[in-house]
């Protein structure tokens, strides 16, 4: 699908299919960061260990409502971040029938190093915006947001 076309094919697209394609550039421009980086890792899976680094462990339903996945597809990307050696499956402390996701040590260090990656792409993302409209940006997306999660 040529998504230039898609893009400027009206004179204003609609909220959704402009978020739509700026989250699908978003994920075409980190995962070309990562392949530079020489990493095998998906974006779905950098979303996984960007979570976890920055909310500490959690349940596999909790990682999965954070990052949209179902469970069987967040069980397949908890196995291949698992063999890669980034996180690992613990007992809860107070309950022990619970699993706990956590990084490793060796995940942590690989979020340090994606951190870089990241705030490369978001800030090629914003260039065309002077700080101020950066801010306004934020805080438009996060009306947005609460405004969609709002029940009343």
């Amino acid at each position: 699908m040529n998504t230039e076309s898609l893009a400027f094919s009206t004179p204003r697209e609609s909220l959704g299919i402009l978020l739509g394609l700026v989250r699908a550039e978003i994920v075409r421009a980190m995962e070309a960061e990562l392949a530079t980086k020489g990493l095998s890792l998906s974006f779905t899976q950098f979303l996984i260990i960007k979570r976890l680094a920055r909310l500490g462990p959690m349940s596999a339903t909790e990682l999965a409502r954070s990052v949209e996945l179902d469970g069987g597809a967040m069980t397949r990307q908890l196995d291949q971040l698992e063999r890669k050696g980034y996180l690992r499956r613990c007992r809860h402390e107070q309950d022990r029938r619970t699993l706990r996701i956590e990084l490793t040590d060796a995940g942590d260090s690989l979020w340090r190093q994606l951190t870089d990656c990241n705030e490369r792409v978001l800030s090629a993302a914003q260039r065309s915006l002077d700080e101020a409209e950066q801010i306004r940006l934020h805080d438009y997306l996060e009306r947005v947001l609460h405004a969609l999660r709002d029940k009343n």
